[in-house]
């Protein structure tokens, strides 16, 4: 069954939002638990578009690709920073 794209956004970052707190890096398939009646295609759909309008981004060490809320946890180039250091 498809789901209003817009509304599948809103509970994406609404999801995020409340997770960050906790988690501030999620894979797609816990982004999922966020709207169970969307495919997983929309789910990332939804998401990525979220990563373009700057709502969410994207966090990848070479293998993994995550999802975050800007602004909680560290970023790509925190991460990487902290490892040259070290």
């Amino acid at each position: 069954m498809a789901v209003d794209k817009e509304e599948l956004k809103r509970l994406l970052v609404e999801f995020c939002t409340k997770k960050a707190a906790f988690k501030s890096k999620m894979y797609i398939k816990d982004m999922y638990a966020a709207c169970p009646d969307a495919s997983p295609r929309e789910v990332k759909n939804a998401a990525n578009e979220l990563v373009r309008e700057g709502k969410l981004e994207f966090f990848s060490s070479g293998s993994t690709v995550m999802y975050g809320v800007p602004g909680f946890g560290k970023g790509v180039e925190e991460a990487f920073e902290e490892e040259k250091a070290e």
